[in-house]
């Protein structure tokens, strides 16, 4: 399959060397800097482009890998191409490519993609959906190339998938850098708290979070809850943040 790549972020990156390692052809990587679209196309034996005039027309498919208000830009470029157009949006409906005329479909990754760490592809949830049985199908097979975790989501329960990867994903995330912050103002180092952080994402891969729930809020341990109050009385945003989660917890397991 000759595939044309729109975009060369974390998404992009990965995407692009996972196809070219399963015998897919990325023939051209297109983003609006040169440099960061020859930088993915060197990776993956592409042409590297940066203008609209440049893409060619007769590619089996186009994959749309931007940011999510920049999709419909980036389709609106596209009405003269024949091939297959796919977003990789978690959020974005199918119709911001299909009012453009085109064939279209959706190739989303649930996954948190870094551009420094490598990743498999394989049992990473793929999400797809199409506007025909025959762009699904296509779709579908590229997609189990892949993946052992391929579904046919529509775009409500797919926008619903997003919103949980933000409370699974990037949220404990933001929560690690906060912990950091912490660890830091008190000259001590965030390796000491690691195993603790692998361990709590061990357990729920086993059991379902509510059953493996610890900590001084589950105890309803409203002394250490106030200590750790006061410790965060010079950083009142941190301070909000442990009493909200504090109360949410309480509150699952009353």
């Amino acid at each position: 399959m000759d595939i044309v790549l729109l975009g060369s972020g974390n998404v992009a990156t990965h995407l692009a060397k996972a196809l070219v390692a399963k015998g897919e052809n990325i023939v051209q990587v297109y983003s609006q800097n040169l440099n960061n679209a020859q930088h993915l196309a060197n990776e993956v034996d592409a042409e590297a482009i940066s203008s609209y005039a440049d893409l060619v027309s007769t590619a089996d498919l186009y994959i749309i890998s931007v940011k999510d208000d920049a999709i419909d830009e980036v389709a609106a470029k596209l009405s003269g191409v024949n091939g297959l157009v796919a977003h990789t949006s978690g959020t974005t409906d199918i119709n911001v490519l299909s009012r453009h005329g085109l064939k279209c479909g959706v190739f989303y990754p649930l996954q948190t993609f870094s551009k420094g760490k490598s990743i498999s592809f394989e049992n990473i949830p793929l999400c797809i959906e199409a506007d025909s049985k025959d762009n699904l199908s296509q779709l579908e097979h590229l997609a189990n190339k892949l993946t052992n975790s391929v579904y046919m989501l529509d775009g409500a329960k797919r926008k619903v998938l997003h919103l949980t990867a933000v409370f699974a994903c990037n949220f404990p995330n933001h929560l690690y850098a906060l912990a950091a912050q912490i660890l830091n103002i008190n000259n001590l180092e965030f390796d000491i708290i690691r195993p603790l952080i692998a361990e709590t994402a061990d357990k729920v891969m086993t059991n379902m979070p509510v059953d493996v729930q610890t900590g001084p809020a589950v105890r309803n341990d409203q002394n250490t809850i106030n200590e750790h109050l006061n410790m965060l009385s010079s950083l009142p945003a941190l301070q909000d943040i442990y009493q909200t989660l504090s109360n949410s917890i309480k509150i699952t397991h009353k």
